[in-house]
């Protein structure tokens, strides 16, 4: 199972959705998860003590079955936006004792629908992934307001995530 997180509604979502129907197209199970919709809280200590949310358990439990994930955002200030940086911190955090399973040997892909240029989100997303365990793939899926998905690139990029997951 392939699960692809967006983290916005609105173009990132989208290109979630596209990305879905060549994951499809490829014979690929797949789902989208939008980070957004989850409204999780803030992260902070205080808060982690008060409970974990529902959606925490939830997110880490599909982030662990997932053979591959593909993670997309938008840049912002040329880097991560906060909800998918509050997302990792919960289940990073909460997620049990064995939550490195929802990073551990897995592959993933980083892309974006972003106002500028991408490649910064790009470069720190795989920097996080990383440091958590995932083997990011070389290539990244950038988009932007001039530049729409390559329907091509977008299917070897994913054809491979398929094939190593």
């Amino acid at each position: 199972m392939i699960k692809i997180l967006s983290a916005t509604s609105g173009n990132n979502l989208k290109l979630a959705q596209n990305l879905e129907s060549v994951c499809k197209e490829l014979g690929a199970e797949v789902e989208v998860i939008n980070l957004e919709e989850l409204g999780l809280p803030l992260y902070t200590p205080p808060a982690q003590k008060e409970g974990t949310p529902d959606k925490v358990a939830w997110l880490t439990e599909q982030l662990s079955n997932a053979a591959g994930t593909v993670w997309l955002a938008p840049e912002y200030n040329g880097s991560i936006p906060p909800v998918v940086t509050n997302a990792i911190a919960w289940v990073s955090t909460t997620g049990g004792e064995d939550w490195r399973a929802a990073f551990n040997n897995k592959y993933a892909v980083v892309g974006t629908h972003s106002g500028g240029g991408g490649a910064k989100l790009a470069g720190a997303m795989r920097q996080q992934l990383e440091h958590l365990g995932t083997t990011v793939l070389a290539r990244s899926i950038i988009t932007n307001y001039q530049k729409e998905l390559n329907p091509e690139s977008a299917n070897t990029i994913l054809k491979q995530l398929i094939n190593l997951s």
